[in-house]
């Protein structure tokens, strides 16, 4: 508990990086495991895209090293992809009110800040390894999804819908995208890619 947040994490990286050029086209993603274990040459390669991820963790504590791991990086864009974690309970009970909470207080301080906001959608799990549909219900998936998406359109966020793109039937992780039930693996990722780029491209015409 002496560091809940994680902050050491990435404190070292982030006293050695640059100040961002004119020009850099640096985002941050920001998140749990599925961003996390999102690196290597399948990562953006070419682009000023930096890593923050950690996983397990839930928006509380991604909210409490927002500052260090995304505002003082003075990025041009994140992207969120936060709740899974939550959803499951891994740091104690969650309402979905705790978490649009969270959400809110990471988007409003990205703004405030002047960097541009991708809000990205939670992503399916399966039962094929693991019963991760008890801990991740698809209706509670849905109703923290529905709720991103409708408040990325009021606030003039991007939605970056991961869902959809990664289902498979019965409203559940398509098998060939994972090898755990949750985490997605090389092919789910090179789907994911080309649906956060584009993201990052509308968030950066956004007025």
């Amino acid at each position: 508990m002496a560091d809940w947040p994680q902050l050491e994490r990435y404190r070292g990286e982030n006293a050695a990086l640059p100040s961002p050029r004119k020009g850099d086209g640096r985002v941050i993603f920001m998140g749990d495991s599925i961003t996390d274990i999102w690196r290597g040459r399948d990562f953006f390669p070419g682009k000023h895209y930096i890593n923050r991820g950690i996983s397990g963790q839930t928006t509380a504590q991604m909210l409490i090293r927002f500052r260090a791991d995304v505002i003082a990086l003075k990025p041009r864009v994140v992207v969120i992809l936060a709740g899974t974690n939550d959803i499951a309970d891994n740091t104690g009970s969650y309402s979905l009110q705790m978490i649009e909470d969270n959400l809110t207080s990471m988007a409003e301080l990205a703004r405030v800040n002047g960097i541009k906001v991708v809000l990205a959608s939670i992503t399916p799990v399966n039962d094929d390894y693991f019963p991760l549909t008890t801990g991740r219900p698809p209706q509670k998936i849905h109703a923290l999804n529905d709720w991103i998406k409708g408040y990325a359109r009021r606030q003039h966020f991007v939605y970056l819908d991961y869902y959809d793109a990664l289902l498979g039937p019965h409203d559940m992780l398509k098998r060939d995208f994972s090898g755990d039930g949750i985490h997605p693996n090389p092919a789910g990722y090179a789907v994911m890619a080309p649906l956060a780029q584009r993201a990052i491209d509308r968030a950066l015409m956004n007025p």
